[in-house]
């Protein structure tokens, strides 16, 4: 449940590309600023993320995949995730 409210100015050019982008998704502003705010600032501290570089470095064996792989998995994922929040919304 999303319990923080924020305003936000911007331009009148800047607001109706994000209601256009809204319609065409069929879901409301809110949940596309939602998004690009997830896909655009990270979660992770610098010090979590580098953990992580380090772990996946020192993986040996077994079958990696190829980054234009992982970005096609990334973006499925992403896809599929959306179209679950815009199901649920109708």
């Amino acid at each position: 449940m999303f319990t923080e409210r924020l305003q936000v100015l911007m331009s009148k050019e800047q607001r109706r590309r994000l209601e256009t982008e809204s319609k065409r998704r069929r879901s409301s502003v809110g949940a596309l600023i939602r998004e690009a705010i997830d896909a655009r600032v990270p979660s992770a501290t610098p010090e979590q993320r580098a953990r992580a570089i380090a772990e996946i470095k020192a993986m040996r064996g077994g079958r990696f995949r190829s980054a234009s792989e992982l970005e096609q998995i990334v973006d499925e994922e992403r896809e599929r995730l959306a179209s679950r929040v815009r199901r649920r919304r109708r």
